[in-house]
């Protein structure tokens, strides 16, 4: 997800004066900011703060809940518990955290739903194309024998899976790889908006790595407002209220080899990269850890069967296709128009 925050940052006056903010004190006249960086990537958060919670509180918290997913689903981090489920023998049963199980459940439900075009255990097949913590160097990032990715692809297969969701216990019936990266991102927005929620704030921006959930309003009234970071720069802003959103496309994330291109989108269907003339998927949802999955999901669909797919199931998405010499055209459901709308 790219979308770009351009939220306004509201003067209030009170008393005939200006309140001025003070250093690592919140001020109730203007929006505030915090940033960071997790997960290799970056985060950021506006916020209204008229109970004036101190700076360092409120980054506690984001940092905390942060680290909570990183230690849960990180396949970067040797110790966390999908790292150590994925090293574990066959026929042995791992009790998960709550998060951790809440974000393989949604994982699994979208992998049925959309006919394993997504697939929590599609990881040996990301590190086979060079991508992910177990991708090998620079000069092993070309095209795969068939050899490897029959091998590969013997590895994965969401249906494997058997997890119990009533007591959160999952077994690993030997080989498989969980990699929660096409989802993680997203429940890690949620999981901060949570915990900024506990705190006593109802109106923030929190951005983790481009992927955005608005929550309530700025201090002016309006909604919060991001512009998308599409090859398409003619689109209009969206108004984020009580709104989460995020992006897949071919443009981040890629690697190239003797002249053939390939993006970090891997379609577990057939262990290839997704190639087809989509360059984007945006996804609007109340929730991100659900919009995160389902912009994996249409952008492995593609433009065709992703556009159909959504309008089954009512998800508010913009396609941004490829169109030859005349650049890019954008494919909108009925779900996104009546939500831009």
């Amino acid at each position: 997800m790219s979308a770009q925050v351009r939220p306004s940052f509201a003067t209030w006056r009170a008393g005939g004066y200006a309140n001025v903010a003070m250093p690592r004190v919140a001020d109730p006249s203007r929006l505030q900011s915090l940033a960071g960086r997790t997960m290799g990537t970056t985060w950021s958060l506006r916020f209204d703060n008229p109970s004036m919670q101190p700076h360092d509180a409120v980054r506690a918290a984001v940092t905390d809940a942060l680290d909570r997913v990183v230690a849960q689903m990180s396949t970067w981090e040797p110790t966390s518990d999908i790292s150590r489920y994925n090293a574990a023998e066959a026929g042995t049963r791992h009790a998960l955290p709550a998060a951790f199980a809440q974000v393989l459940a949604c994982a699994l439900h979208w992998a049925e739903a959309s006919g394993g075009a997504v697939d929590p255990t599609v990881g040996p097949l990301v590190a086979l194309w060079g991508f992910g913590a177990q991708a090998g160097p620079d000069h092993h990032r070309r095209p795969p024998s068939a050899a490897a990715l029959a091998d590969a692809r013997s590895r994965t297969g969401w249906e494997r899976l058997a997890f119990d969701a009533a007591d959160k216990h999952l077994a690993q019936p030997g080989g498989l790889q969980l990699d929660l990266s096409g989802i993680a991102k997203g429940f890690a927005v949620d999981h901060v908006a949570d915990a900024l929620m506990a705190t006593g704030l109802q109106n923030f921006l929190m951005e983790i790595g481009g992927e955005l959930r608005g929550v309530g309003r700025r201090p002016d009234g309006q909604s919060w407002r991001v512009r998308l970071d599409t090859p398409l720069d003619t689109l209009p802003p969206v108004a984020l209220t009580d709104l989460a959103i995020a992006t897949s496309g071919d443009r981040w994330h890629a690697h190239e080899y003797d002249g053939r291109r390939w993006s970090h989108t891997i379609d577990p269907r057939s262990g290839e990269p997704s190639a087809h003339a989509l360059a984007s998927v945006t996804v609007l949802h109340p929730f991100c850890m659900h919009a995160d999955a389902l912009a994996t999901a249409l952008t492995v669909l593609g433009p065709i069967d992703g556009a159909a797919f959504a309008a089954r199931h009512e998800v508010a998405a913009l396609f941004v296709c490829r169109d030859g010499e005349a650049g890019h055209r954008a494919i909108a459901t009925p779900a996104w128009t009546a939500r831009v709308a």
